[in-house]
């Protein structure tokens, strides 16, 4: 089981990202709330992991805290609810965020994220509802120096194509994507901005 990376960050496009570990590069699926807190390229990082092992693919989703973490492992247990679909509600929030949803029964808002039925936004409600006020919050660890830093795999993408990516990884279409980026890609100039400004607007319609 690998639980934990720590190293360099050498590439990231939403959801996908790379950390060399002593030379090792490591691909990871992560949500856009981690997304929002990853460093820049060729800077260290650490994310926690569940290694999903399926008997055509091992696949590794990191997370930037415990608390993260420990959700998306309670969110693939429920019925209907995978890893994309995991991925997609903890894009769409953070933990705190869906936290408070679950208790207010906010269905509504549930059904917005991409993939989330009201059957299946209803069921999150009832499996939930007893379970996210009990997790830890646990501090990233600070970043570090490595000196086996592997070299950056690609020039990386501007903030707007890197927030597009974003959207249409978390399921919204490429032409919803382009809009609500374009929308407010006159305010804000960081991909995490973006995001979260792209995002805000599309919940909201």
């Amino acid at each position: 089981m690998i639980a934990r990376l720590h190293g360099i960050l050498i590439e990231k496009l939403a959801p996908h990202v790379i950390v060399d570990v002593n030379g090792v590069g490591y691909e990871a699926d992560v949500p856009l709330s981690t997304y929002y807190q990853l460093p820049a390229l060729g800077e260290s990082v650490t994310l926690w992991t569940h290694l999903s092992v399926r008997e055509d693919a091992h696949q590794l989703f990191g997370f930037h805290d415990r608390d993260a973490l420990q959700v998306f492992r309670i969110l693939i247990k429920i019925s209907g609810v995978g890893p994309k679909l995991a991925l997609a509600l903890l894009s769409g929030m953070e933990v705190d965020a869906l936290s408070q949803c679950i208790a207010r029964e906010d269905v509504a808002t549930l059904t917005k994220i991409p993939g989330v039925g009201k059957k299946t936004a209803e069921r999150l409600v009832i499996e939930l509802r007893d379970k996210l006020g009990k997790l830890d919050s646990i501090r990233v660890v600070k970043k570090g120096e490595s000196p086996n830093a592997m070299p950056l795999l690609a020039d990386p993408a501007t903030p707007v194509e890197e927030a597009e990516s974003a959207l249409v990884a978390l399921g919204y279409k490429p032409v919803e994507a382009q809009r609500a980026v374009k929308a407010v890609a006159a305010a804000h100039t960081e991909t995490s901005e973006l995001v979260r400004a792209a995002l805000k607007g599309l919940l909201k319609s």
